[in-house]
């Protein structure tokens, strides 16, 4: 112990150390302002270099070693969350950062097969204190004892198990599991899935794996960033420590709804109208809206003209738009295709009209008088009016409002059920939106043009700099016999062009910051979790992100509860990469214990007598209970007094009808869209339960429940669940019983 805390000691001091050089590092380059752009350039890379150190330290601070590895050829290694040298010319190693290939055996050792260890050590510590070590002596040959070996070697795992709950997911990178490992370090290319009951850690796994890949494959994906979407914003909140305490911060996290920029999902669907926006059916009914506002004249559109009119018939608009989507390219960028041909039809009509020989001979107007016509038409207003009229410039936003006004392409039923002419986006019109930005494209051509004029404007400016700097000596080299090697240097090192290049201000956002706010943005890698829970859809604005088709998505089919979820792998996946991915499943229930997981598991066993839930690994003794009561309101109130653990989380989850009245009669919880699950108590509704767990769960009436939603509301308690109804209870429930009974068999 003693020798373990001086080493511990040491590392906090070498971090503190290492802190020190990159805070003074950022401090001293922040208040360099620079003389151009480079060196402004310089100065940025450097502070946020610098920065993303910092964030590294301050994220290990807590448990920064967990482990040793003692081999039998005589290395001997520590294990932590970050790697950590000693300032020596060798740069030995202190820590080894847990993701190392080195690190492996602390994970996958076993007795009978020790990978060449002759003892694996567990540290616990409290801050920088160490407080117990468990040693595992996996090379029986070896007689040295510590005193500290233990007899179960998964006592460390269940002491972390047992904990009581903060609101937040915490890393397990101190008890990784071997199957755990193995997906965690599975190779990053195509796609895997991690499937798995409640309490198996699908999760937490899908979260190591990203610190892992942004580990093993930094370069490529700290330029590209990885994309973590998960079901809600409790959800996000509830794992948005585990990647930052793994020294990784360039993650973006985001729930579906918030994929496409510049819009906020503020508005609500029925049930049923997220489900008809789901449909693979809306692509193609959005594709068949757009042809839709590419329209004819009716007969004819009259465009007057100095010289005469112009006529715009059907015949020659269907010519047009025939040339247009010849060219295959979406809406608004096959509309400059429309309109110049539009422009020369009408150009060789006017040509036709006042060059005409009145003796039958060739036309009279030459090539510049043509294209003097041509130039006038181009820049009519009415011939762009009649342009925007038969193909209109569109947004997504301008189309999708449109269409919802109007739904057509769908059966009437359909249309009448997403019908609506006003209110807020919501979470369902997201993937809609982004499909209609893929229908339509985004015409960039003008701002590329203003972008190329400043450009020139500004290779002219430093071209002018340069002459001013370098002409008069440059001419007084030409005027000398003898070498100037200073001009000949400047000359050749610094150019119009280049100079131009260094007075361009250079985005210093991060990846993630970046992909946040471009929809076209390819990430390296995306992770779901939930993954079951996406609509046709939303697969297809998500798969669009990831155009490499590297992914990990984490679910359970079994608690799909969103109508319009696909549920089964094989039809999110078939219309991609058809059965080219790879499929694991977690058996362990590591969360849920024996007496809760049995209750819990009989709500899908009633509809599937087959259903085979994850195996708990822990038992408390202490069996669910069911009280009826003729007020729900006041013994919520009066439970969660009784029930509040001395230490951890208790969640009050109830039908979403419900958690309003609930949350008043609690005014110490949090409850609401964004509750903090850190207070004591909160309320939840089961969707918003997805993911989260805490040490006691009440559920509240749970026949006004989906079954889905009840099978998620039983399986989020680590220690006690109990259940308050006033109707009668599900027959999958019916056996629970009384607090008082259950109270008496606790062993």
């Amino acid at each position: 112990m003693r020798r373990e805390q001086e080493f511990i000691d040491l590392l906090y001091e070498r971090l503190a150390e290492m802190r020190t050089g990159a805070a003074a590092t950022v401090s001293e380059a922040l208040p360099r302002e620079g003389n151009n752009a480079q060196a402004r350039l310089e100065r940025d890379v450097l502070v946020a270099e610098q920065s993303g150190l910092l964030a590294a330290f301050d994220a290990g601070e807590h448990g920064l070693c967990f482990g040793r590895l003692v081999f039998r050829d005589g290395r001997d290694h520590h294990i932590g969350r970050i790697g950590i040298r000693r300032d020596d010319p060798e740069r030995t190693p202190l820590v080894i950062d847990w993701r190392a290939e080195v690190a492996r055996p602390f994970y996958l050792a076993t007795g009978h097969t020790p990978m060449g260890l002759r003892r694996r050590r567990h540290l616990t510590t409290e801050g920088r204190r160490v407080t117990a070590l468990h040693d595992e002596i996996l090379d029986l040959a070896d007689a040295v004892r510590t005193g500290h070996e233990g007899s179960d070697a998964d006592a460390v795992l269940l002491a972390a198990l047992d904990a009581a709950r903060s609101g937040r997911m915490h890393d397990i990178v101190q008890t990784i599991q071997a199957e755990q490992d193995a997906i965690i370090r599975a190779p990053h290319d195509g796609i895997l899935v991690v499937e798995g009951g409640p309490g198996t850690g699908k999760t937490v796994v899908a979260l190591h794996r990203a610190a892992y890949l942004l580990y093993a494959h930094r370069e490529q994906l700290a330029r590209r960033a990885v994309l973590i979407v998960g079901p809600n914003p409790a959800f996000l909140s509830y794992i948005g420590e585990v990647l930052p305490a793994l020294g990784e911060t360039g993650v973006l996290l985001a729930t579906p709804d918030e994929l496409f920029p510049g819009v906020t999902a503020t508005g609500t669907d029925t049930a049923e109208a997220a489900e008809i926006k789901g449909r693979a059916a809306m692509a193609d009914a959005l594709a068949h809206f757009v042809r839709d506002r590419q329209t004819l004249p009716d007969p004819v559109i009259v465009i007057d003209h100095e010289d005469g009119e112009l006529r715009l018939d059907a015949d020659l608009a269907r010519a047009a738009r025939r040339h247009a989507r010849a060219s295959g390219l979406p809406h608004n960028l096959a509309r400059p295709h429309f309109a110049f041909h539009v422009i020369d039809a009408l150009t060789t009509q006017l040509t036709e009209r006042i060059g005409a020989d009145p003796y039958g001979g060739p036309n009279l107007l030459g090539p510049d008088d043509v294209a003097q016509l041509g130039k006038a038409i181009a820049v009519s207003s009415e011939v762009h009016g009649a342009i925007e009229e038969l193909w209109p410039a569109l947004t997504p936003q301008q189309l999708v409002a449109d269409f919802l006004a109007e739904p057509v392409h769908l059966p009437d039923a359909d249309a009448d059920t997403i019908r609506r002419t006003s209110g807020g986006w919501t979470p369902a019109d997201i993937p809609l939106l982004d499909e209609a930005a893929e229908l339509l494209g985004e015409d960039d051509s003008a701002a590329r043009a203003a972008a190329e004029a400043q450009r020139q404007e500004q290779i002219a400016y430093a071209q002018g700099v340069l002459d001013l700097t370098y002409g008069s000596r440059t001419q007084e080299f030409e005027d000398r016999d003898d070498d100037d090697s200073e001009v000949l240097a400047a000359h050749d090192l610094v150019d119009a062009e280049g100079l131009a290049d260094r007075q361009e201000e250079a985005d210093h956002r991060t990846a993630a910051e970046r992909a946040a706010a471009d929809r076209t943005w390819a990430f390296g890698h995306v992770i779901v979790d939930e993954a079951q829970e996406l609509s046709a859809m939303a697969w297809r604005l998500l798969m669009r992100r990831c155009p490499i088709r590297s992914m990990t998505l984490v679910g359970d089919p079994a608690q799909t509860a969103e109508p319009g979820g696909c549920g089964a792998w094989e039809s999110i996946l078939a219309p991609y990469v058809g059965d080219r991915w790879h499929h694991v499943r977690l058996g362990v229930n590591y969360r849920t214990p024996t007496e809760i997981m049995d209750v819990a598991a009989q709500v899908p066993r009633s509809a599937d007598p087959s259903f085979a839930p994850p195996r708990s690994i822990r038992s408390t003794g202490v069996r669910p209970w069911a009280r009826c009561t003729d007020d729900l309101v006041r013994a919520v109130a009066e439970t969660v007094a009784r029930e509040m653990p001395g230490e951890g989380r208790l969640a009050v989850i109830a039908p979403d009808s419900r958690c309003a009245a609930l949350a008043a009669a609690l005014p110490d919880a949090s409850a609401g869209t964004s509750p903090d699950l850190t207070r004591p108590v909160v309320v939840l509704g089961p969707r918003q339960a997805k993911g989260l767990e805490f040490d006691t769960v009440i559920v509240v009436e749970p026949v006004e429940f989906g079954a889905s939603d009840l099978y998620v509301a039983l399986t989020r308690a680590t220690q006690r669940l109990g259940v308050l109804h006033t109707e009668p209870l599900p027959a999958a429930l019916a056996e629970l019983p009384t607090a008082e009974a259950a109270a008496a068999t606790v062993r």
